[in-house]
């Protein structure tokens, strides 16, 4: 079997690519380039829009794991951000499911996110593969009409679609939010964040994203479906700060102040979104992924949290 994996150097597909390799895997990586070329097994593209000639990348490919995309930033400062998301997320990402399903490829995996899902979860209340997508900004809004044109696709082709909805992933090499929370940390930054315990957050280490892609390239039971993923144990913030220290082997240096004060001030001064990551709760439910691919997260929060902090400061 011959894997065409998209987003070759990035966080997730850089991790896909190496222990795909490791595996024995064949994989053809794509990377950004100036031009569409050729360079012994690996592709070039210029960029990932509704025109892009994917015609070599697909050649003799039976799988795409197609992990590019435009991602989510914090504070979008461009005009129209979703039109941007929507060329590379949507368009682009059609452009190549539609030749690849041409070139006759079986199966196309594609890396979605939870925000599909939506933004919150009520505490205890977690979202399911099989929840109304419901995004909120304008990446989720990309991600989710994504997803309904592979659906459309696989029903007019016969290709089989694999949808694979992300919360946040942490990893070697982490950056944005979770990289801050590192080093704080790390520096022994005293966190106003103790009596944030009774939120509930789901993460997804690294290597268990990687290990479920992986599974779901050639997965019987994969095909058609929709699935969620995280480490399988949601943890509050304030046990997140402790876990992070224990992994760093540091003292966490934690003070509380009540949540609501904490609410309250962050909205006021405009981070309304960092309050929400910080004080609420996001839970997802992979039963139906465990269960349907008789899969387990392979490694715990805790090792998993050990292996991000390896060199990431």
């Amino acid at each position: 079997m011959k894997v065409l994996l998209t987003g070759a150097s990035g966080f997730v597909g850089g991790a896909v690519l190496a222990t795909a390799q490791l595996r024995g895997m064949s994989v053809r990586p794509v990377f950004r380039g100036e031009a569409s070329v050729a360079e012994g097994d690996a592709v070039t593209v210029p960029t990932l829009v509704d025109d892009t000639d994917w015609s070599v990348a697909v050649s003799k490919i039976d799988v795409i794991i197609h992990c590019a995309a435009r991602v989510h930033v914090m504070h979008d400062a461009k005009v129209d951000p979703l039109r941007l998301f929507r060329e590379v997320n949507v368009e682009g990402t059609l452009n190549l499911a539609r030749q690849s399903a041409a070139a006759g490829i079986k199966r196309f995996v594609f890396l979605s996110s939870v925000k599909v899902n939506g933004e919150s979860t009520p505490l205890g209340c977690a979202y399911t593969a099989d929840n109304v997508a419901a995004p909120e900004d304008a990446y989720g809004i990309s991600k989710a009409e994504a997803e309904a044109a592979l659906r459309q696709l696989s029903q007019e082709t016969g290709m089989e679609v694999v949808i694979i909805r992300s919360p946040l992933v942490y990893g070697l090499g982490v950056k944005a939010n979770f990289a801050s929370l590192l080093r704080w940390v790390a520096r022994g930054v005293p966190l106003p964040l103790g009596g944030a315990t009774t939120n509930r957050r789901s993460l997804v280490a690294l290597d268990n994203l990687v290990d479920l892609i992986l599974t779901c390239v050639d997965h019987p039971k994969a095909a058609n479906q929709t699935f969620l993923v995280s480490d399988g144990e949601d943890l509050s913030t304030a046990d997140l700060l402790r876990r992070i220290g224990k992994a760093l082997n540091r003292p966490t240096h934690l003070f509380s102040v009540p949540v609501s004060i904490l609410n309250i001030a962050l909205n006021l001064l405009g981070q309304r979104a960092i309050a929400q990551r910080l004080l609420g709760s996001l839970q997802v439910d992979i039963s139906k992924t465990c269960t349907l691919l008789n899969w387990t997260p392979p490694v715990s929060v805790d090792e998993g949290l050990r292996r991000a902090v390896e060199q990431s400061l």
